[in-house]
């Protein structure tokens, strides 16, 4: 990915006067200086609007920007969208794999991040050099990558896959085929748990927060309430854990819900239960309240916030629709192989919803 910091003229005289010499701080965890006041709201809709941006937010982003943006789900989800919209810019709230995907599905819109150091330790995990060699090791094999992962990753790929279809992905390859799955080594644990294959060798990558989501913590949170379902991402540390307390009846196994974000709004909708014990970064909690406000939904882990998704701040927002940064570039043929790659999955008939 490379970036680049445009600044064209963007008219501020109708700001609100509150923002009129509006500044943003760069400090260590991103920009700061600018409250998510009515203010902001109005400005960022005025200026998305003079841009004709769509705003799309990943659902682990703050409240304020899930809040003002025109799309609010899944990293994938959004790409598609973003591919559908009438629109000449994508402004993508989320980390910069998403950004790049938005780009690989919309190679005609400028698609800009607010902050393009907002990375991913997941996709951060595996490099296209060592997925290449990783290859060159198993020739015969097919390749199955997460979307969170890179472009340059993804042109390597054979089939993409979500947390909500990777199961699927997997099972539609020969099963005599070795299958290489990257990079979420809890994700594929998931995978090869669900498929019974011995053929299928994991990447040992993770996503710190989901990782940091421990059976120990889980385990007394769901001795804490016994009545309460279990929404758990299958990146957490603490999947396996939850299915073995199912397994030996410490919780009910029809309480135990494997899900992605996109399954957890789905199953908040639906869910007769009064609380919900929540596995995945905290973000999510402000979609799944609004989703059920009848539903007392809690973090198993309280301190499961990313830093990457939280340096999309109000100020950078504000500071991306005004100077037109930071703009993100895949180069053709990389997006054409990763392209196709996501096309691959999305052709088995259950492309999912994203992470």
């Amino acid at each position: 990915m490379s970036i680049t910091s445009d600044r064209p003229a963007t008219a501020t005289d109708t700001a609100p006067l509150g923002l009129i010499d509006a500044e943003w701080v760069d400090g260590p965890g991103g920009y700061t200086g600018v409250e998510p006041t009515r203010e902001w709201a109005d400005e960022v809709r005025r200026l998305a609007r003079a841009r004709n941006a769509t705003l799309l937010a990943h659902n682990y982003q703050l409240p304020a920007i899930q809040d003002i943006a025109d799309h609010v789900g899944d990293s994938l989800a959004l790409s598609r969208i973003a591919a559908e919209v009438d629109a000449d810019e994508i402004i993508f709230c989320g980390v910069h794999f998403m950004a790049e995907t938005a780009k690989i599905l919309s190679p005609d819109k400028r698609v800009l991040i607010p902050d393009a150091r907002a990375g991913c330790s997941l996709a951060d995990s595996i490099t296209a050099d060592e997925l290449r060699e990783w290859k060159a090791d198993h020739p015969d094999a097919v390749v199955v990558s997460y979307v969170n992962t890179t472009a340059e990753v993804k042109g390597l790929t054979d089939i993409c896959c979500t947390s909500s279809n990777a199961v699927d992905v997997v099972a539609s390859i020969d099963p005599d085929r070795e299958v290489l799955f990257l990079p979420d080594q809890f994700l594929g644990a998931h995978v090869k748990r669900e498929t019974g294959r011995d053929n299928i060798h994991i990447w040992a990558g993770e996503c710190h927060v989901h990782a940091g989501i421990n059976g120990d913590e889980l385990a007394d949170q769901a001795s804490s309430h016994p009545d309460a379902d279990l929404f758990i991402h299958p990146e957490c540390g603490c999947a396996t854990s939850a299915l073995y307390l199912a397994g030996e009846g410490a919780v009910p196994a029809d309480k135990v819900k494997i899900l992605s974000t996109g399954g957890m709004l789905d199953a908040a909708r639906e869910t007769g239960a009064k609380q919900v014990l929540v596995a995945t970064e905290i973000g999510m909690l402000h979609q799944l309240r609004k989703a059920a406000p009848g539903v007392d939904f809690q973090a198993v882990n309280d301190r499961a916030s990313c830093p990457y998704m939280k340096m999309i701040t109000p100020a950078a927002l504000l500071r991306s629709l005004r100077e037109g940064r930071d703009e993100v570039h895949v180069a053709p043929d990389v997006a054409e192989r990763a392209r196709t790659s996501v096309e691959r999955m999305i052709a088995i008939g259950n492309p999912g919803s994203g992470e």
